[in-house]
This record gives structure tokens, C-alpha cells and sequence, in this order.
């Protein structure tokens, strides 16, 4: 078959089910994910119908490329020619194995790569460590949110909550800078696997407590930190939980439950970029008004440019948002708590 004529089918909704060469197979996907080009940025449309757009064609890419499957075997194993060995990887994340399965092959090689990011892990230079993400976990390669948490005063901490945890690498941070204390929350339970596995790796059990739950855990804490999804939009896949959050609802619930968790004189710190505002999809004056209704006031803001490669590639669809993009602390305490912070 052609790579022509499987794009043909995929693109009709037909799944071809490989049972060659696991090689051949990838120069397949290869080939007929070429064929899916995203298309540029059309002159003349804003940047929320530019966003609009490339989801839509990420969500079509995602689904056509998804219809390229390979077999598996009982115990996750490929039985095709030049196969790799995948049984622990895809047990990570499937958990056994009894029967015989199809998966896409797309999904597979996620898998495998996520397993060799989990194996060798991501430098943090603000932790002078690495951190292991899973897969489905977001995993820290931008490093301005990290540094901004790590370079922001701190004062003496016996407790701090770290809402939507991920991998922990805020909640370590937290502890290498001397809170005494830090519970880590996520309602993903694979997340708070991976952050559990950092945490044990980082040899800070004992001072970080990892729990599932959805947003904050019982009690008070003198700081609460959260780096909430960024976009309020429409997730398609584990990672973009990470990335959407529809209609803002958790950066909503995290402001509006603040008072109710920070201890007297306590202080809240929202990480949150600003491409959201960028690309027409919320408004600052929208998070502002949302910060006052919850009875909150901004006593400071740390701002960082942003370094991945996305904010100079000027073939990305996003890329005017992407390079102005402006990730921000948020200093934020309850109004009228009685507190003098001169």
C-alpha cells in the first residue's frame, strides 16, 4: 500500500491495522502525517480565530493519524518484525496485560518516549535535580513558572499547599527553600503517582505529602501556590488537561476557595501566563474582577519572559501570542484580614 492511498483511507475514518515491519510501520505514520500539514495562519484573522483554527486542526490530526494501529499481544508484547520491547513501558501505563489488543500506533510511540523522559528525567536547574514526569503528566520543560516560584520572597513557612501538583516540581521547590511542610494536591491519580516518585527520588518524603483530591486539601496553610491550566479551552488528551481549562473553571475555584485555606496573614501565589489574553480568549480585566470576588488583593507581580522554542518559530500558527507571552506571580492576599504587611 501507498502512503497516498493509506492517507486516502485514514482520511475516510478507515483504520489500517499494520501487521508488517514495526519500522515500515513508523515511516507509514511518517508519511501520512506529512500529508496533514497544519495550514498557515489565513492573513487577516484574529488571534482567537487563529487559535479556533489550529485546535480544530490539531483535534483532526490527533484522530486521523490515531486510525494507524499496530497489535499487542498478552504482556504488551509487538509481534511484528523489528519490534521494540515495550512490555514495561506500556504497563506503566495500561497495567496488565491478559489479552490480545489494538492500540494506535501514534499512542505507542508516545509511550515509549514518555518512558524514556521517566528513565532519564528533566534537568531543573532551580531544584539542582531532575524530574521524572509519567506519561500523561505535564512535564516541566518551560522553566520560567519553576523559576518564578523559586526567586519569589519567601517568608519563614511552616505549611504550604501546592494545588495541581503534576510531577511535585513546585512542591520540591517549596522545600528545598525551607518550607517546613508542603501538601501536594492533584485529582489525577497518575499524577500523584509521578509526583510521589519525585518526591522519594528527591529525598524529601518526610517533608512533602502528596494526596488526591480535587484542589485543596483539609486545613490552612500560611502559602498557597498554583499554576493552573493557562487556556480556557477544551482538552482532547491527558496532557492537554494540563494546558485547557474550560471556561477557567479551576483558576475560578482556586481564587474563590483561597480565603477559606490561607491562614491569617497568609499569601497565595497564582502562576499564569498571559496568552490567554493574547489570543482573545480571556481578558485581564476578567481576572482581576475574578481576584476582587473572591475577596483577594495583589500586593505584587513577578513577570518572565518566555524561553521555549515555540516563541521564536515564526512557522507556528500562534506565534505573535506566543512570542509577546508574559507568564506572571501573582501575589495574593485576603483583603481586610487584619494583617499589617508594611
Amino acid at each position: 500500500m501507498s502512503a497516498d492511498e493509506a492517507y486516502r483511507l485514514v482520511s475516510r475514518g478507515t483504520g489500517l491495522l499494520w501487521r508488517g515491519d514495526f519500522h515500515n510501520a513508523r515511516q507509514l505514520l511518517s508519511a501520512v502525517s506529512r500529508r496533514l500539514q497544519l495550514p498557515r495562519r489565513q492573513a487577516g484573522s484574529s488571534p482567537a480565530e487563529a487559535f479556533r483554527l489550529h485546535r480544530q486542526e490539531q483535534s483532526h490530526r490527533a484522530r486521523t493519524l490515531a486510525l494507524v494501529l499496530v497489535p499487542l499481544d498478552p504482556g504488551h508484547v509487538v509481534p511484528l518484525g523489528r519490534a521494540p520491547d515495550v512490555r514495561s513501558a506500556c504497563h506503566d501505563v495500561y497495567g496488565p496485560a491478559d489479552t490480545p489488543c489494538v492500540v494506535p500506533l501514534r499512542e505507542l510511540l508516545g509511550i515509549i518516549g514518555a518512558a524514556q523522559w521517566r528513565k532519564k528525567g528533566i534537568p531543573i536547574a532551580a531544584l539542582g535535580a531532575r524530574i521524572h514526569p509519567h506519561y500523561g503528566v505535564f512535564a516541566p520543560t518551560r522553566s520560567e513558572y519553576v523559576d518564578l516560584v523559586a526567586g519569589c520572597p519567601l517568608a519563614p513557612t511552616s505549611v504550604a499547599f501546592d494545588i495541581g501538583t503534576g510531577t511535585g516540581v513546585l512542591a520540591a521547590v517549596l522545600a528545598q527553600r525551607g518550607v517546613e511542610r508542603v501538601v501536594a494536591t492533584d485529582s489525577s491519580a497518575r499524577a500523584i503517582r509521578c509526583a510521589r516518585e519525585n518526591i522519594r527520588r528527591l529525598g524529601l518524603t518526610g517533608r512533602i505529602e502528596a494526596v488526591q483530591t480535587d484542589l485543596f486539601p483539609a486545613g490552612r496553610a500560611q502559602l498557597i501556590v498554583c499554576n493552573p491550566p493557562w487556556l480556557p479551552a477544551k482538552p482532547h488528551t491527558l496532557l492537554d488537561q494540563a494546558i485547557y481549562d474550560p471556561g477557567s473553571r479551576m483558576l475560578l475555584d482556586f481564587l474563590a476557595g483561597l480565603a477559606a485555606h490561607l491562614q491569617p496573614g497568609g499569601e497565595a501565589w497564582l502562576v499564569l501566563s498571559d496568552l490567554a489574553e493574547r489570543l482573545g480568549l480571556r481578558a485581564r480585566t476578567e481576572l482581576l474582577a475574578a481576584i476582587s470576588q473572591a475577596g483577594l488583593g495583589v500586593v505584587a507581580r513577578s513577570d518572565a519572559r518566555p524561553s521555549h522554542p515555540r516563541a521564536t518559530d515564526p512557522t507556528d500558527p500562534l506565534h505573535a501570542a506566543r512570542a509577546a507571552e508574559i507568564t506572571s506571580l501573582w501575589r495574593l492576599v485576603v483583603v481586610g484580614d487584619g494583617i499589617d504587611r508594611t
